[in-house]
């Protein structure tokens, strides 16, 4: 990795692939350096977090801020330290375990994880990327973090911080697409660094750099490591024209009725009856529409009586 240079080409907005070779080493230092002084000290970038728990970690963070992944993740590595010991429990104490981080149908997939691991790989989560991405409930992403922060290999890893980084830094517009393009994973391998522990720093910082600095609003560039080689920055910062920003809601949906549902069945000891479940929602095919829902993802499991409860297989 070469020393951080003066930017030439790459300082324009949209700059030519072929000129993207030289950007990521420019880029490489000043974002680790910068990782290496304001990093979180967060308990899945511990020592002593292991395999485990950066997948774990990788699972509650989709689309869930760290503030609200931090107890519950204290929590279950306390009641599951190895995948073996999740693996023993039924699925339900999973989604029950999983709380109100929302997007519940990740605990079934972590669960189902927990037990490939257990019975492919003697209870060890597997260094090499293409068993990771043979898990239940991997894709690219999980398995890249997992290879890069777990066991320090080279991957490119995208998530949400790290494509609009990139957007910014290097293709010079405000937000990256709406979905992961191909062009988006070429230029993620193109700035990769070339030895596997600068690449698995670099996937970090880059991560960390979009989650404080460069964020999706009232971004800090006086605080960012690269702004004097930003494309975006240089370019004025032109505001965003691509499709619309899709935005999350979340009141009146069946969302809001699903969690509602799982609330209920999460707090009880015991199979709850349909009156119960009746009370949440008054809309009456909103709500069973969500309950349906909840039954085809394999979150609440209906048992004859009209009563319901999380999945017990």
């Amino acid at each position: 990795m070469t020393a951080p240079t003066k930017p030439t080409s790459h300082a324009q907005a949209n700059p030519h692939a072929d000129a993207r070779e030289t950007v990521g080493d420019d880029l490489h230092a000043p974002v680790i350096d910068w990782f290496d002084e304001n990093a979180r000290d967060l308990p899945w970038r511990r020592p002593d977090a292991g395999p485990w728990g950066v997948m774990v970690s990788e699972f509650m963070l989709q689309q869930t801020p760290v503030s609200r992944v931090l107890p519950v993740y204290e929590q279950w590595l306390a009641r599951w330290p190895r995948p073996a010991d999740l693996a023993e429990d039924a699925p339900g104490e999973a989604v029950r375990a999983w709380g109100r981080l929302g997007y519940p149908r990740r605990a079934l997939r972590l669960h189902a994880a927990a037990a490939a691991i257990t019975e492919r790989h003697g209870g060890d989560v597997p260094m090499e990327h293409a068993q990771l991405l043979a898990l239940p409930g991997i894709g690219e992403y999980t398995a890249a973090a997992v290879a890069s922060f777990a066991y320090g290999q080279r991957h490119a890893v995208l998530d949400t911080n790290v494509r609009r980084v990139f957007a910014r830094a290097v293709t010079g517009v405000q937000y990256p697409p709406n979905a992961t393009t191909a062009a988006e994973r070429r230029l993620a391998r193109t700035l990769l660094p070339d030895d596997d522990r600068t690449a698995s720093l670099w996937a970090a910082a880059s991560m960390e750099l979009g989650a404080l600095v460069c964020t999706a609003k009232n971004e800090t560039c006086v605080r960012c490591p690269i702004a004097a080689m930003c494309a975006w920055r240089l370019a004025g910062k032109p505001a965003h024209d691509g499709p619309p920003r899709r935005g999350q809601t979340y009141a009146g949906t069946d969302r809001q009725v699903r969690g509602r549902l799982l609330a209920v069945l999460r707090d009880a000891l015991t199979p709850v009856p349909q009156s119960v479940l009746d009370r949440v929602w008054e809309e009456p095919v909103q709500r069973a529409r969500a309950l349906d829902g909840l039954v085809a993802d394999g979150l609440v499991e209906p048992l004859t009586g009209g009563l319901y409860r999380l999945p017990q297989s």
